[in-house]
């Protein structure tokens, strides 16, 4: 028998596994619904956040590291790929979707390479500064302090793309863009930059999602497959391009997920794929509404 208090506890994992899962998907569905690429380098993009998030830590010591790793590994990831945009993405926007999914595979091989040589092939890890030390108590159940940050910050990232995409210019003229390109190119606005400002910004919470989960995994080459496979199943069933849609499903894979080792720990893996199944079964094209 499982006590509540086990329940709750496990709950909050998975909520707060969730608020990781969403702060990549949300960038990932965003580049989706604003450049219909299929972005399979952006689990790539998460793990260089996670390594680049390691290195600043090991630069400066102390709690000062990890926070100061939380915004500029962001911000790495953010250079790298409006160099990768401007050099490559730019050309290819009107190509196929099946091109442009070829073409992001072959990227996100390269960039594991690059991680590869820059890094090594040794696990890496990030200690938490002591503040995260212990847990609280929230409504019976016991929830690790870090995981409680989680939790703040995944709404938080949420709220701040909401206000950027529906209330500030550059957010609306990339709303557009996404409905009819060349009607927006017509009144004088340079699409490409406005796609380059939408491509980096995706990326970038992409590297805030791996400097987020830093701290709570190991850091190792090949933990951008896992991450790629998830990312694309919970925007499929939240709704393709869908922001909210990004919010439901990673709350439906991570709960799922967490449950799953609660219950029958052996087949824990299963149980979110699962979820993703009954979804798709029930609303083939999502949760919610997608914009493809």
């Amino acid at each position: 028998m499982t006590d509540l208090g086990a329940l709750g506890s496990q709950f909050f994992v998975g909520l707060s596994r969730a608020m990781i899962l969403f702060v990549v998907c949300s960038g990932l569905s965003f580049v989706l619904g604003v450049l219909r690429v299929p972005n399979i380098a952006h689990g790539s993009l998460y793990m260089i956040g996670a390594f680049s998030a390691y290195s600043i830590t090991k630069l400066v010591a102390g709690p000062a590291g990890f926070w100061l790793a939380l915004i500029l590994a962001p911000f790495v990831v953010a250079l790298v790929s409006l160099v990768a945009e401007r050099a490559l993405f730019c050309h290819l926007y009107q190509r196929e979707h099946l091109m442009l999914l070829l073409f992001t595979f072959a990227l996100s091989l390269i960039l594991g390479d690059l991680v590869k040589i820059i890094w090594g092939a040794e696990y890496k890890s990030i200690m938490a500064p002591e503040v995260f030390n212990g847990s609280v108590s929230l409504l019976g159940a016991s929830i690790p302090r870090y995981n409680f940050f989680l939790l703040i910050v995944g709404p938080l990232v949420a709220v701040g793309l909401w206000f950027f995409t529906n209330k500030t210019k550059m957010g609306k003229i990339a709303r557009a863009a996404a409905v009819d390109r060349e009607m927006v190119g017509a009144v004088g606005i340079n699409v490409s930059w406005v796609f380059a400002f939408a491509f980096v910004l995706g990326c970038f919470l992409a590297g805030l999602g791996g400097a987020l989960v830093a701290p709570t995994v190991s850091i190792t080459l090949g933990m951008d497959h896992n991450l790629i496979i998830e990312a694309f199943l919970i925007v499929t069933i939240g709704g393709l391009g869908n922001m909210w849609g990004a919010m439901v499903g990673s709350l439906i894979f991570g709960l799922s997920q967490a449950f799953g080792v609660l219950f029958w720990p052996q087949f824990a893996i299963v149980f979110p794929y699962m979820a993703v199944v009954i979804v798709l079964l029930w609303r083939p094209t999502g949760m919610l509404k997608s914009v493809w």
